[in-house]
């Protein structure tokens, strides 16, 4: 287990490599392997643990009656999910944690975490305070997909969402961590229409984009949605 990597992460910032190993001891955390495509936790499961990805990614998903899905989000390394339904006992997923490649992760028990031990571990109030933060930033997130889903036409949602990857990354130019069935689902349009859609804005000067990679041109600001 990389405890050098487990430091850097927000879950457990400000706790050192060195002692993050009993802290995973009194949480009985463990790692698991899953290959893409293998679902990690599924909708109706209850949960006790949540996930820390540790390689690869995860993407969160809702099944649809007529057998489509839509991804709510992508898990990066580093980050966690389900931690929301593990710490509500007995409350059923609503979604399927679903390896978006192969990934390794790390299973903590929540509820031992949200509990002071018996030798009342002095990381735990850290994690705890990590674990508000990281999921007050989730909740901005989820705010900013529904607005992303928000316009009408398939062009306004894509320039919603590219324009917040600008943002996030400081630059016009960025890669996005979908691929084009994922970023169709995730703001919720077909996938042939969004294709259709990104050769159009790149013919229109708006765009210019390679596989995962886009750059924003100057005038994409004029676009209504």
């Amino acid at each position: 287990m990389n405890y050098g990597f487990l430091s850097e992460t927000k879950l457990f910032g400000g706790i050192k490599a060195e002692e993050i190993k009993d802290a995973l001891d009194c949480l009985s955390a463990y790692e698991k392997s899953f290959k893409k495509g293998e679902i990690i936790y599924r909708t109706g499961q209850t949960v006790t643990d949540m996930g820390l990805v540790e390689e690869g990614s995860v993407n969160i998903t809702v099944n649809l009656y007529w057998g489509s899905s839509i991804i709510l989000g992508n898990i990066e390394k580093g980050k966690i999910f389900a931690e929301t339904y593990a710490a509500v006992s007995g409350k059923e997923m609503l979604c399927d944690a679903v390896a978006a490649e192969d990934c390794r992760v790390l299973f903590i028990n929540v509820g031992k975490l949200l509990n002071v031990c018996k030798s009342t571990c002095g990381f735990h109030q850290k994690v705890i305070h990590n674990l508000l933060r990281i999921s007050a930033m989730k909740n901005l997130n989820l705010s900013a997909r529904m607005l992303h889903t928000a316009p009408k036409t398939i062009r306004g949602r894509l320039i919603s969402y590219f324009s917040q990857m600008a943002a996030e990354t400081g630059s016009r130019e960025f890669t996005i961590p979908f691929s084009r069935q994922e970023l169709a689902d995730y703001i919720g349009v077909d996938r042939s229409a969004l294709s259709a859609e990104l050769s159009k804005m790149q013919k229109d000067g708006i765009l210019t984009y390679r596989k995962n990679e886009f750059k924003l041109n100057k005038n994409a600001d004029l676009i209504v949605m």
